[in-house]
């Protein structure tokens, strides 16, 4: 019987949120206004790790994706019309009719399920990438989840996974800056002692049998109101590439 790592409470968090999914001054704004950048990040690691070429218009063709936690679709749509045949996988119920009807109003074919990592992985199911992005703060159970991915990737298979660092600097960003002051966030959104370090993080992918190849921070300019990939400053938001050798 496969292991559960959902946190009831981080669930019921973010299907409070689902309406508003993709409303891009709505709750959902800081993901709306990264989103550029992980999409630029995710695709050159998939391009470079496939041998794929951007400039085609369907460079992900033949390739299997797995969403995990894909909220309202925001990486789902775009790896879709990239080419990859996407599934979007979200443990909260009620993100899943909101991705589904936004799809198909795009005329996007996306396999989007309200299951977890853990089912998937029971179920079978194999891909050849799977982006876990801003999910490993919210599980219960970091090492087992990361178990779960890596039984999903196909043997030279390529996860990528962002998350939030634990540091001061995190805690002002995200939970006083994007929570308490600008408030996109509803309050209680993040709970910092969750968050995970760089090394903390690579040290549970390698537990969990992959290979960690990259990372790479997600820094805001809020001068530019702009944000950019930094191979520096991983503070705050940060990105990572990993394999299944």
């Amino acid at each position: 019987m496969p292991v559960n790592t959902i946190d009831p409470g981080e669930i019921d968090k973010f299907s409070a949120m689902a309406a508003e999914w993709w409303d891009p001054n709505g709750k959902f704004k800081p993901l709306h206004m990264m989103n550029p950048v992980r999409l630029d990040y995710i695709c050159r690691q998939i391009a470079a790790e496939f041998g794929r070429d951007l400039t085609a218009s369907r460079p992900f063709d033949g390739l299997r994706l797995l969403d995990i936690g894909c909220g309202g679709g925001l990486l789902s749509e775009p790896m879709a019309r990239l080419g990859a045949t996407v599934v979007g996988a979200d443990a909260a119920e009620r993100n899943i009719p909101v991705a589904r009807v936004h799809a198909e109003a795009q005329g996007l074919q996306i396999d989007y399920r309200h299951t977890t990592a853990e089912a998937l992985a029971a179920a079978g199911e194999r891909f050849d990438v799977v982006l876990n992005m801003e999910v490993i703060e919210h599980v219960a159970d970091p090492a087992a989840y990361l178990a779960a991915c890596h039984a999903l990737l196909k043997p030279g298979g390529l996860m990528i996974c962002s998350t939030l660092n634990r540091t001061t600097k995190s805690f002002g960003a995200a939970i006083l800056g994007a929570e308490w002051i600008m408030r996109w966030l509803p309050k209680g959104t993040h709970d910092w002692n969750k968050f995970i370090t760089p090394d903390e993080l690579y040290a549970l992918l390698r537990r969990a049998g992959l290979d960690p190849v990259d990372r790479s921070g997600f820094v805001f300019n809020p001068l530019t109101w702009q944000w950019k990939i930094s191979d520096r400053d991983l503070a705050v938001n940060y990105v990572t590439t990993s394999l299944r050798r």
